[in-house]
Formats: C-alpha cells, sequence, structure tokens
C-alpha cells in the first residue's frame, strides 16, 4: 500500500473517530457511532498493517488475530456490571503500550544513528524517519519520547489501580500516607531531573528508572482517591490514556495516531470537568486529595430506617399518578434493568406518568445508568438528566430508588461538615413519598451516612434489587 493510499485511510479514520465520538452524545445514534468506530478502527489497523516500512506482516496478522479473539471472548462473558473495571484495564494496556514504544524508539534512535550514510538510505519506515533528524528534530523526539514513557507509566499503574477498586479486588478506602503530596513531588522532580540528564545522553537507564517512579507516582496518586469519586477516575484515566497515545503518534510520525490521541485525551479531560462539576468538587483536590474533604465530624442520624414490604410499595404505585426511578449501582449489580424495564411498561400503561432520573455520576462510569436503560428499551424521552427533573420532585407522588446513595443524599445540602458538601445532588426526599431499595443497612461504596433512609416519608425496600422489582410486577394492577 502506497503512502498516499495509508495517508487517505487515515484521513478517512480519523473522520470516522470524529463522527463516532459526536454520536455517543446522543442515545439514538449512539449504536451507529460506534459502529462508525469500529470501521474506522478497522481501516486504520489494515492501512497501518499494510502500509510502508511495516515489516513482519505476517506476526502482526497473527497478533491481531489472537487479540481479536480475546476481545471476542471478553465481550462475550463481561456484564455491564463490570465494564467501569474492563474500562479501566482497557486504560492500563495502551499507559504500558506508550513505555514500550518509547523504550524502542531509543533503541532505535541509537541503532540508527550509529549506522553509515549508506546503510541509512536503505532504511525503511520509522526507521527511515529517524535516520534524516536534525540534531533539533532529534531533541525535540527525545522529549516527546520522555513524555510519553512517563504519561504511559502513571496512565498503566493507574489504571490498574483503579481496576482493583472498581473490582472489589482493592479496598475502594482511599490510602492517605503521610506526606502523600511531597511524595508525589519528590517523583515528579526526580523524572525531571532524569529528563536533563538523558537529554545530555545518559543513556535509556534515565527512561526505565522514569517508568518506575511514575509507575510509583500513578499507583499512588488512584490509591489515594476513594470509592466514591471513581467516576471521574475514570474519565481522568481515559484523558491520560489519549496523551499517551498522542506522544505515540509524534514518536512514530503517525497522524492517526495523534489526532485520535488528542480526541481522546480531550475528551476525558472535558468529561472529568463536567464530573467534577457535577460532584462540586475541584479536579486537581480530586487528583490530589480523594475523597472525603470534611472539615468537622459529621451531623448524627436521627430517627430510624424503617423496612417496607412490596405490598406496601405495591399499594402506593397503584395509588399514584407520577412516579419517578432514581437507578444506581445497585441496580447494574443486580441486574435489575430489564424487571425494572417491565415494571416501568406496566405503570405506564394504566396511564402513569413514569419517569428517570440520572444524576452525572450514577454507577461507576460516566453514562452506566444511561446504557443499562437503554439497553432494557426504556424509552429515551422518559430518562432525564438531575437538572431537568429535580424542580419536579416536590409534585412527585412517589420515588423509586434502586442501589443509590451518594446522588441522593440530603446531607449534600444540609451538612457542611459532609464529605460531600456541595455536590449537587437528585432532591428526591421532596417527593410525597420514597421507596428504597438497598439490599442492607449499609452505608454503600463510598462508606458516607445518608439522612435520607431516616426520614419521615422514607421507607426502606430492604432485598436484591430484580427480585424486589419481580415481586411488585405482579401486585401492579392491569
Amino acid at each position: 500500500m502506497s503512502i498516499g493510499l495509508v495517508t487517505a485511510a487515515y484521513i478517512v479514520a480519523s473522520i470516522l473517530f470524529i463522527l463516532s465520538l459526536g454520536g455517543l452524545s446522543n442515545q439514538e445514534k449512539a449504536k451507529r457511532a460506534v459502529w462508525y468506530g469500529i470501521v474506522g478502527m478497522a481501516l486504520a489497523v489494515v492501512a497501518t498493517v499494510f502500509g510502508p516500512g511495516s515489516g513482519m506482516i505476517w506476526l502482526a496478522i497473527i497478533l491481531i488475530v489472537i487479540g481479536g479473539a480475546i476481545g471476542a471472548y471478553l465481550s462475550g462473558k463481561v456484564e455491564m456490571t463490570q465494564m467501569p473495571e474492563l474500562v479501566a484495564a482497557l486504560h492500563s494496556f495502551v499507559g504500558l503500550a506508550a513505555v514500550f514504544i518509547g523504550l524502542n524508539a531509543d533503541i532505535e534512535l541509537g541503532r540508527v544513528t550509529a549506522l553509515s550514510a549508506e546503510a541509512r538510505a536503505a532504511l525503511e519506515g520509522f526507521s527511515a524517519v529517524l535516520a534524516y533528524k536534525t540534531p533539533v528534530e532529534i531533541s525535540i523526539l527525545k522529549v516527546e519520547v520522555f513524555l510519553g514513557v512517563f504519561i504511559g507509566a502513571v496512565t498503566f499503574t493507574g489504571s490498574v489501580v483503579a481496576y482493583g477498586k472498581l473490582s472489589g479486588k482493592v479496598d475502594s478506602k482511599a490510602l492517605t500516607l503521610p506526606f502523600r503530596h511531597g511524595l508525589n513531588l519528590i517523583g515528579l522532580l526526580a523524572c525531571v531531573l532524569l529528563m536533563v540528564l538523558y537529554m545530555q545522553g545518559a543513556g535509556i537507564w534515565t527512561m526505565v528508572l522514569t517508568a518506575i517512579i511514575a509507575g510509583a507516582i500513578g499507583w499512588h496518586l488512584i490509591m489515594a482517591i476513594g470509592g466514591a469519586d471513581m467516576p471521574v477516575v475514570v474519565s481522568m484515566l481515559n484523558s491520560y490514556s489519549g496523551w499517551a497515545a498522542a506522544a505515540i503518534g509524534f514518536t512514530l510520525g503517525n497522524d492517526l495516531l495523534i489526532v485520535t490521541g488528542a480526541l481522546v485525551g480531550s475528551s476525558g479531560a472535558i468529561l472529568s470537568y463536567i464530573m467534577c462539576k457535577a460532584m462540586n468538587r475541584n479536579f486537581v483536590s480530586v487528583i490530589l486529595g480523594g475523597f472525603g474533604g470534611a472539615q468537622g465530624p459529621s451531623a448524627e442520624m436521627e430517627g430510624e430506617q424503617i423496612a417496607i414490604d412490596a405490598d406496601g410499595v405495591a399499594s402506593a404505585l397503584n395509588e399514584a399518578d407520577s412516579v419517578v426511578i432514581v437507578p444506581g449501582y445497585g441496580m447494574a449489580v443486580a441486574q435489575a434493568q430489564q424487571s425494572v424495564s417491565e415494571l416501568t411498561r406496566k405503570l405506564r400503561a394504566k396511564g402513569k406518568t413514569v419517569r428517570f432520573g440520572i444524576h452525572p455520576v450514577a454507577g461507576r462510569l460516566p453514562g452506566h445508568m444511561n446504557v443499562l436503560l437503554a439497553e432494557a428499551k426504556v424509552p429515551y424521552d422518559i430518562v432525564l438528566e438531575m437538572d431537568e427533573i429535580n424542580d419536579d420532585f416536590p409534585t412527585t407522588d412517589v420515588v423509586i430508588v434502586i442501589g443509590s446513595n451518594d446522588i441522593v443524599n440530603p446531607a449534600a445540602q444540609d451538612d457542611p461538615n459532609s464529605p460531600i458538601a456541595g455536590m449537587p445532588v437528585l432532591e428526591v426526599w421532596k417527593a410525597k413519598q420514597v421507596f428504597v431499595s438497598k439490599r442492607g443497612q449499609g452505608t454503600g461504596y463510598s462508606g458516607i451516612e445518608n439522612p435520607l433512609f431516616y426520614k419521615e416519608n422514607t421507607r426502606m425496600f430492604y432485598g436484591d434489587a430484580k427480585a424486589s422489582i419481580d415481586a411488585l410486577l405482579p401486585m401492579i394492577e392491569s
């Protein structure tokens, strides 16, 4: 495949990636947008493998087949509840690739510069690009390589920790070591010093040591972030993986990687900002301090949690005219979305107004609840964002909260000492009746008490979310 065809393929792939990213902002267009991304990636891979100077095509095809088979297997096995941790795991691969490519680029640069002029003339691909760089261009390349290794290492270890926390293999509580900010700063300054040494020709050992130190920084950064901030962490690591890919693109002289990395990096950064805004958090405070910035003792809980059975909930639903359902990660864990969809269908068939309230950080991945509800065929037009539905709670007869804690916690408004003080929340307590579907009386993933559970108009509907909703279905009058 000629250079012209490769360039044309990269341009088309870039356009498809942009269309894919744009289409994902709309639920009705999301499925088509995913196909844009699939076609764009397939085109990019084919153009790269069969492009000039690629070499060892047979090995690349074997690896693609193996990787594709693993991907197909995982896609069929992974549940929607496991998507956040899968995304974190995939981010780690991008970071690790950036580290390996950076180290390989330095090795190749040393090999090429040692060749004679005649030997350089016979080179192809990336090696040929390196052979004709000026001293200034080589210096710029070294900066790109070093930054790629640093960002890649932070992304790799940080993503591994995020995977562990999301999957429950690592404690979700924040690890707060003494002098932790100072430790991160010392590590960063050490990497800067190593970069200076590398630019002066100290050798590849400086990059290897940088990868180790940066890996420790990435591990420490994410370990210091509590479970409640995981949606921000996922989008932040998404951004890091994008910048790592862009750094790889500059190193390899690959325009498509630069464009794609910039798209992913910038969109991830914007999403992180949106998540922080939805939690009334400062991005820097999330990254450096994690969750739990209380300034004093939280308010004590007053009253008691009063349980209710399926008969009581069904009776209230049968009498209600307006119902709002607020889903959270508990719905995902119980895989209750299909049951919730059927409950919605039955209530709407009776002429009742049923809507969903979605908080921007519901679940452990941005948009997680929207995807689950779309999978269960819940109509898009009744799925509303927090800002669209908050004013309607005072006129709502019944709210059903399914597996949510922080996003419906009135302490965010009432308790200035709460770790979530100032965070915008769904004001479900203003409805006439609130039913909370939970497994038990625990505080949930973030470990924060919720005064909603003790309010006079709240009843606790204990049990597995799917089993609880299934119990309601036969009781809804036809």
